[in-house]
């Protein structure tokens, strides 16, 4: 897939983790493949992430290892982010993935700038969102869900672009496993702790994997989760991506009882993915990312996810991958963003 327009783009992605992450970083993949798929697509692309970061398009660092350990701290953000602003002459777009600093500055420039919004907008954030377009109102924003909008949806939305997957390192094992599998933060939103009443209810082992590093994901995890670590149910850490991969092909169902509006949730497309079908609250995304009982299941609260398993058993693992590949590839969200990045540079002539 070629663009007839080749465009000059500026990808700016977050400076805590690389891109692609080792770990923990769900924004970081998407980056990862957009910039990779916009070279693909014939594209002059500049990415602006650490210097551990691997990829197809022209990197462009300031820090030589990723910051991790100085995470939320705006010097190493804002250092970062002016790196790629002050070249912004040289690009045709930007496409920041920051967060709201980024989005901020993008009123410094007379080049286009698009800011893919990646968390809620519910409360706080949503609130700052709304200054932010007062500050920077021609920064158009890219949504990766229509109900993540929901809470703003007079802001500057120029397009809607779904995650993807890179189907290459998410191979298919079609087969029942015999675990119930969880991944996520640790974070009463995520739902740990339900997804242990739900394995507990059934008897079924469970599986827990997932980022517990700040101080309210630890207090969570000693409160909610650590108690109940017996009896099949284990807690295996923040995994690579080798093993996530192995604990989704083999799993018998992934739980994702989120209990907040989820931008989108790549956990089920990694898990469909794999062939391994999902039970999820309707919270969020859900409804978008999921066709109830084709590539998942979908119910009103948790406590009915134990009843949901006999029909989740029922799901074809082939046609779960399928369905990720029909609406989740790579070239499709390319497609997307560049569509984005059209609009964004004509409003701009």
């Amino acid at each position: 897939m070629r663009s007839a327009e080749p465009l000059k783009i500026a990808v700016l992605a977050p400076v805590w983790f690389a891109v692609p992450p080792t770990g923990y970083g769900g924004i970081e993949w998407i980056v990862s493949l957009l910039a990779d798929g916009l070279v693909n697509a014939g594209h002059d692309v500049t990415l602006f992430a650490s210097g551990d970061s691997l990829t197809k398009a022209k990197l462009s660092a300031v820090f030589p290892e990723a910051p991790s350990r100085q995470i939320g701290r705006t010097f190493w953000e804002l250092k970062h982010a002016l790196s790629c602003f002050e070249r912004a002459g040289e690009f045709d777009v930007i496409n920041d993935h920051t967060g709201m600093l980024g989005a901020t500055l993008g009123a410094t420039v007379s080049t286009p700038v698009v800011h893919t919004v990646h968390g809620p907008l519910n409360g706080e954030p949503g609130e700052i969102y709304e200054r932010i377009a007062r500050v920077a109102p021609d920064v158009g924003l890219i949504s990766i869900s229509m109900n993540q909008r929901k809470p703003k949806p007079d802001l500057n939305w120029i397009a809607n672009c779904p995650n993807a997957l890179d189907l290459t390192v998410y191979p298919v094992k079609p087969h029942h496993g015999d675990y119930l599998l969880f991944l996520g933060r640790m974070s009463p939103d995520k739902g740990a702790h339900r997804a242990v009443a739900v394995a507990r209810e059934t008897g079924l082992p469970l599986k827990l994997a997932g980022k517990m590093q700040e101080p309210k994901e630890r207090e969570y995890f000693h409160e909610l989760v650590e108690p109940h670590l017996v009896d099949g149910i284990e807690y295996l850490g923040e995994v690579t991506h080798g093993e996530k991969v192995e604990l989704l092909q083999n799993a018998r169902a992934t739980l994702f009882p989120i209990e907040w509006e989820e931008p989108f949730g790549l956990v089920m497309i990694e898990s469909m993915a794999c062939g391994t079908p999902v039970i999820a609250t309707r919270r969020g995304a859900v409804p978008e990312v999921i066709e109830d009982g084709l590539s998942g299941i979908i119910v009103d609260h948790y406590q009915e996810m134990p009843a949901a398993l006999e029909r989740a058993d029922q799901l074809d693992p082939l046609e779960l991958r399928r369905y990720v590949v029909e609406e989740f590839s790579p070239e499709r969200m390319v497609r997307d963003y560049v569509g984005a990045y059209e609009i964004a540079t004509a409003r701009a002539r």
